[in-house]
């Protein structure tokens, strides 16, 4: 199995400075000015974070990738450490520029339009932890993933959680995926309360309805809307609406 090059290979520049926060602290012309950024102090080299004042953000995680010169962010919210926005770039700069909007409190968006290699992950931000809200965030995010993916399934898989969606009762409640099979709670991350059944979009066009508890297979369907039905008549009765889990 290939090593990893030694990082002050790749990355001399933030060698020479000591510390991957060291150097975010002198790119961009110094665009972070007074902005604390900490190094990691097992991985200096490729490891840093950078707070907010917003304390429904936690601080921005930034990498620096093994095999490749390169960059990553990821940039969560506390409650259940979901990511509101990721990207990757070669270019230190940029990674400056995205920490200090990060910081600063620029909405989402803002962020994405000052510095355009960041990436929104279509979740939204909920300062009050409203279970409802988390949960249309959830959905929005699944959502914009699916649309995203670029697999020979995708088309597939994205049908699937876009059927489920426009029912209500499913949409009601929290969603989540396993092996990217589709699946709800009736709580929140980061402690899931699995509820009904398990959808899936298979490799040939088709989807599945089956329990994962007792075992059973409920059919292959040629729709995601067939399957999706089948799923909502599966669901037990009386579901409460979502609550916070954990």
């Amino acid at each position: 199995m290939p090593t990893s090059p030694d990082p002050s290979i790749l990355y001399p520049d933030v060698a020479g400075f000591g510390s991957l926060a060291a150097a975010l602290g002198a790119a961009a012309e110094g665009c972070l000015g007074d902005v604390p950024v900490t190094a990691s102090a097992c991985d200096p080299l490729r490891h840093a974070t950078v707070a907010s004042i917003l304390p429904h953000r936690e601080p921005l995680e930034i990498s620096a990738w093994s095999h490749e010169r390169r960059w990553s962010i990821r940039g969560t919210e506390p409650f259940q450490r979901m990511p509101l926005v990721d990207g990757r770039t070669d270019v230190l700069a940029d990674i400056a520029r995205a920490s200090r909007a990060w910081h600063d409190g620029l909405s989402l968006d803002g962020i994405r339009r000052a510095v355009p290699f960041v990436h929104l992950t279509g979740r939204f931000e909920v300062p009050d932890n409203d279970p409802a809200r988390l949960t249309e965030s959830e959905w929005q995010g699944l959502r914009q993933e699916a649309a995203e993916l670029e697999y020979v399934w995708a088309q597939t898989h994205q049908s699937l959680v876009e059927a489920a969606h426009a029912e209500p009762v499913l949409r009601a409640l929290y969603p989540f995926t396993s092996h990217w099979a589709l699946r709800f709670s009736t709580t929140t991350r980061p402690a899931l309360t699995v509820v009904g059944p398990r959808l899936s979009a298979n490799a040939d066009g088709t989807y599945g309805v089956s329990s994962v508890m007792i075992g059973e297979d409920s059919g292959q369907f040629a729709t995601a809307q067939e399957a999706v039905a089948v799923a909502v008549r599966l669901l037990p009765s009386g579901i409460a609406p979502t609550t916070l889990g954990g």
